[in-house]
């Protein structure tokens, strides 16, 4: 990598639902105050993804009083029909959020779409329209917004505050991403032990978290160029993500 590539931006929403797994065993959820590593990752990843790069969440920033709202909520039972359940819910969160791309370096076959200027410019754009897929936070029912910003500018509530959360889930390193040597081939959860310093949030890098589980063998997917992976090519064919000259031949 020759340049830091980093994009900042906020996500904002009614309501957050960043689970802690704790909570699932009797069918009720309850979320962490804060947003776990993995469910920044997965909104990164909503504005602009591709297996050739690994988005790095640096700096969380909290915009918004962290507060609760308790909801009834009727979840599908796997048996059929419906059951009764408490879901406890962060309500009107906003976020501040620095990240950066490397190199999958476990993805030697995606060699030649390493191409930094097009993936660090794309992704600048699709921050812009506010991401390239719907913006979840933790769940599916939680819609959140995207908007370009400048970390650290406005006020927040915690700003000159230390807070620790105890410990948490950071993420699950997948077999496409593993550092390790020990953890290739398979799955992995993090866990530590989070921590607000003057009201930000500094993850560690996933290979640093040292409270972690192998939960599974796995293993990463293929990508076969021209069969279900373009590259470059997916730009051609018009501005609007190469649908231009399809929707021209069908006129």
């Amino acid at each position: 990598m020759d340049k830091p590539n980093i994009i900042e931006y906020k996500v904002s929403g009614r309501y957050a639902l960043f689970t802690d797994p704790l909570s699932k065993t009797g069918g009720e959820k309850c979320s962490y105050q804060i947003p776990t590593y993995q469910a920044l990752k997965g909104i990164t990843e909503s504005i602009y993804w591709k297996p050739t790069i690994t988005w790095i969440i640096d700096k969380c920033r909290v915009m918004k009083p962290i507060q609760t709202e308790s909801k009834g909520i009727r979840p599908i039972k796997y048996s059929g029909g419906n059951d009764l359940s408490y879901y406890t819910y962060l309500s009107d969160v906003e976020y501040q959020v620095r990240a950066h791309f490397e190199w999958n370096e476990n993805r030697e076959d995606l060699a030649h779409d390493r191409n930094e200027n097009k993936h660090y410019d794309i992704a600048k754009r699709m921050v812009e329209r506010g991401g390239r897929r719907d913006i979840f936070l933790g769940a599916r029912e939680c819609q959140g917004y995207v908007e370009p910003c400048a970390f650290g500018e406005e006020e927040s509530p915690y700003d000159g505050k230390n807070l620790s959360f105890g410990i948490m889930v950071h993420g699950i390193t997948y077999p496409d991403e593993a550092v390790r040597e020990e953890e290739k081939g398979k799955m992995t959860v993090r866990l530590w032990n989070a921590q607000m310093v003057n009201g930000i949030i500094n993850f560690p890098l996933p290979e640093k978290c040292e409270i972690r589980n192998v939960l599974k063998d796995a293993k990463q997917k293929e990508f076969i160029f021209e069969k279900n992976f373009l590259g470059l090519k997916e730009w051609e064919g018009g501005d609007l993500f190469g649908m231009v000259e399809d929707f021209g031949r069908n006129i």
